[in-house]
């Protein structure tokens, strides 16, 4: 009788581990980061890296813009490297603040690691010459050489916020140049120029977000 019982325990103990076995691969897969493509944010999971290329067909467009210290930054200072995008100005003193201050502490965790960037694009680029992004850098306590402030023809600036970065997600799709840009959003896109996540700045649990998951996009191939 004992004999039969151990057997049946010893059964079920086997099949619970095989199962337990056969489910690991799914929890590690549902960990990758999402897609995004379009301007609606809808997630888009990808398990066969093979058909990124072709199922997500979105990327950051080409461009170029000065620097706080009057460099041209480019889509290649960007290429195989992770980058965070915001729209800020430095004249706002509301939402903007907030966002650098919590966007500083990301990058400070990460300022000795080249291979991730921060661009800050000026939406008020009249105003925000690379002097005045010079100072506001200085100000703001921001030492990270890898973190740009960036100033540019406004229209240019505005159709990449609105059509690359999807900054204001469907809502400002459409939108163009003559409507003010003002967004809390954080963009994050990985080292083929792809959108994998957006974040509320002015959130601080959305920082944690934010700093896992460029950990996570650090250790993608």
């Amino acid at each position: 009788m004992y004999r039969i019982v151990f057997l049946l325990l010893s059964s079920i103990l086997i099949l619970s581990c095989n199962h337990s076995k056969k489910q690991e691969p799914n929890v590690k897969e549902t960990l990758a980061l999402p897609y995004y493509n379009d301007p609606t944010f809808t997630p888009v999971f990808i398990q066969d890296t093979s058909r990124v290329t072709t199922d997500i067909t979105h990327t950051i467009a080409d461009f170029e813009f000065l620097n706080q210290d009057s460099i041209l930054v480019n889509q290649d200072y960007i290429d195989n490297k992770i980058h965070v995008a915001n729209f800020t100005f430095t004249s706002c003193g509301s939402i903007c603040p907030v966002m650098t201050e919590h966007l500083k502490r990301v990058s400070d965790s990460l300022q000795n690691d080249d291979t991730v960037v921060f661009l800050s694009y000026s939406v008020t680029p009249w105003v925000d010459t690379p002097s005045v992004l010079n100072a506001y850098k200085k100000n703001q306590g921001i030492t990270n050489t890898n973190w740009h402030f960036l100033t540019g023809a406004k229209s240019d600036i505005y159709a990449l916020a609105r059509q690359s970065y999807y900054a204001e997600e469907d809502i400002g799709f459409s939108r163009d140049s003559t409507e003010f840009l003002h967004t809390e959003h954080l963009i994050l896109v990985d080292k083929t120029k792809r959108i994998r996540g957006i974040y509320n700045g002015t959130v601080a649990l959305d920082m944690t977000a934010l700093n896992n998951d460029i950990k996570m996009l650090l250790h993608e191939r």
